[in-house]
């Protein structure tokens, strides 16, 4: 990695300065507010967030690939930070708790360098896309179920969703009205600004706001609680606790997945035209080691976050010196802000996370893939259940399970075309109610298959295969495999079978439009000896011309 190490400063431009600086100080103003509220989410105390807003992302941004890429601690991974530290958490140990985050977040680090190291960056793309819109969808929910004690000021005893929604609910006459009011004032100003100043560092004026509010007012006397005492200073070293390995393993691995499934969506949606792209492999390295050496600090597992990649990039971010420059903002309010920020009332805190939060429920995507294809809103659906019925860990686990079965479904059943021939052409084309002037040939019968035909769906090709012959009753079946990449081995045996059983009820079988690794395959299989060179041919007009249908074109 050494060698990485600043690899973007060889093309860095001096005119870019500028606005790498502005950038960074923009992007603060959002990254730091959200990373305080961001710790409380995962239980932790508000300078963990500050810690990750510094480690984490002045180590990616030397070793990182994408240029504007902000790098802290999300929504998502906060939740499943919490979730993963739910049990030291009730035991109130503090101590315990922040050796468990530290060494979740090693443990974060380490299963992202070894990904890195294994070029698994295409594991990402094992969650589709629908089931990610629900899985963060359910995770917004949960995290605003979560916080709406804080913004009322009440407390309940956290157990399932639906009994967090039922205790929710039954707080709601003992909330401090005065606690409901800052947070929704506080809410007022952030959907404000962000509907008319967009540009404006909202959540930095509601922290700031809160503040002043708490202190002009006297509100921590009229029971208003605030964050409490922030340590002042750098970060001391947080020693991993290694007999919790193997308790946090399987939440660290979703945590891992998703980490680096944000960032690298993140990087990728704010590329501009003439930037390379996240290269994946060295993404999961980078993240792994941001992860890895803030575990040392105190930090939460990190990675790339949206809206504030978002920010980064629409504030002018040009590289990663706009990260860099993030970081020190961070080092500077540990060092001088501290106190400050132990005024900060906890329904500010729990108003900004809100906000933030609700943006992860889109209803627009929902209705987008449910335009397109109702199986996919399905799974969309079961993520977005999933999440809130068993909890967010798991829920990563029901979102790849969704994801595969998915895919399974998808390849599973694969296309069988029976074509016919466009009137005075040499096109050939799949049969239907369209195109009723297409002709089709006595005694002849054009299969086409689509796709990848392996031991997963080879049994329902032939069948589909077959019942068109059955219905054609045909002497000769052109079986036009242009539109299939690779045939497996499963495969092949299932046409040898297939075309066994057909030459002994008369039918001659032809194989046509094989591409060189498929016929590669066929020639040394059962199926390529039975049909040997005579019943192979380039396309379907000289299989036609050999079976001694012979066609005229349009001049």
């Amino acid at each position: 990695m050494a060698r990485l190490a600043f690899d973007w400063l060889h093309s860095y431009e001096r005119k870019w300065l500028s606005s790498d600086v502005i950038a960074g100080l923009t992007a603060s103003a959002v990254v730091i507010p959200k990373s305080l509220a961001y710790a409380t989410v995962a239980g932790l105390p508000v300078e963990a967030g500050l810690y990750t807003a510094l480690v984490p992302a002045a180590i990616y941004a030397v070793l990182g690939s994408s240029r504007p890429l902000s790098v802290s601690t999300t929504t998502t991974l906060a939740i499943l930070t919490g979730a993963a530290l739910q049990p030291m958490a009730a035991t109130g140990d503090q101590a315990a708790l922040l050796a468990a985050a530290a060494t979740l977040a090693l443990l974060v680090g380490v299963i992202l360098m070894l990904a890195g190291a294994l070029r698994l960056g295409f594991v990402a793309n094992f969650i589709s896309e629908p089931v990610l819109v629900g899985f963060k969808a359910g995770i917004g929910i949960v995290i605003v179920l979560d916080q709406i004690p804080k913004l009322i000021g009440t407390h309940i005893e956290k157990a399932s969703f639906f009994h967090n929604l039922a205790a929710t609910v039954a707080s709601i006459p003992h909330a401090s009205w005065l606690t409901a009011a800052l947070g929704g004032i506080t809410i007022l100003i952030l959907l404000s600004s962000e509907h008319f100043w967009p540009r404006a560092p909202a959540p930095l004026v509601a922290v700031a706001l809160g503040v002043g509010a708490l202190w002009l007012f006297g509100l921590e006397k009229l029971g208003v609680s605030t964050v409490g005492q922030v340590p002042t200073g750098l970060p001391s070293v947080s020693l991993p606790n290694w007999h919790l390995i193997e308790a946090l393993w399987p939440a660290a691995t979703g945590i891992a997945l998703m980490s680096f499934t944000e960032s690298i969506a993140a990087g990728r949606a704010f590329s501009r035209l003439g930037e390379s792209l996240p290269q994946p492999n060295r993404e999961l390295l980078a993240t792994g080691l941001a992860n890895l050496g803030g575990a040392w600090f105190g930090a939460m597992p990190a990675g790339g976050g949206t809206s504030q990649t978002a920010v980064n990039r629409l504030a002018g971010a040009r590289s990663q010196l706009a990260g860099l420059i993030t970081a020190g903002i961070a080092l500077a309010t540990l060092l001088l802000l501290a106190p400050l920020i132990g005024l900060l009332p906890n329904a500010s805190l729990a108003a900004i996370v809100i906000v933030y939060s609700v943006g992860l429920i889109d209803p627009k995507e929902f209705r987008a893939i449910a335009r397109v294809r109702n199986t996919e809103f399905l799974w969309a659906l079961v993520a977005l259940i999933g999440v809130m019925v068993i909890g967010t860990l798991q829920g990563i686990v029901v979102a790849i399970i969704v994801s595969l079965l998915a895919l399974a479904y998808q390849v599973s059943d694969p296309p069988v075309h029976a074509l016919g021939r466009k009137p005075g052409s040499n096109i050939f084309r799949p049969r239907s109610a369209a195109h009723r002037e297409d002709e089709f040939f006595v005694g002849v019968l054009i299969v086409r298959p689509e796709g990848r035909i392996f031991f997963a769906n080879a049994e329902r090709v032939r069948q589909k295969i077959e019942a068109l012959v059955d219905e054609a009753w045909p002497k000769v079946v052109i079986l036009d495999l242009s539109r299939v990449f690779d045939l497996e081995y499963t495969a092949l045996k299932v046409l040898t079978e297939a075309e066994q059983r057909q030459r002994e009820l008369g039918v001659n079988v032809w194989l046509v439009g094989l591409n060189p690794s498929v016929w590669k395959m066929v020639k040394r299989s059962p199926l390529g000896e039975a049909l040997g060179t005579a019943r192979t041919a380039f396309n379907v007009e000289q299989a036609l011309d050999r079976a001694g249908i012979h066609l005229t074109r349009k001049p």
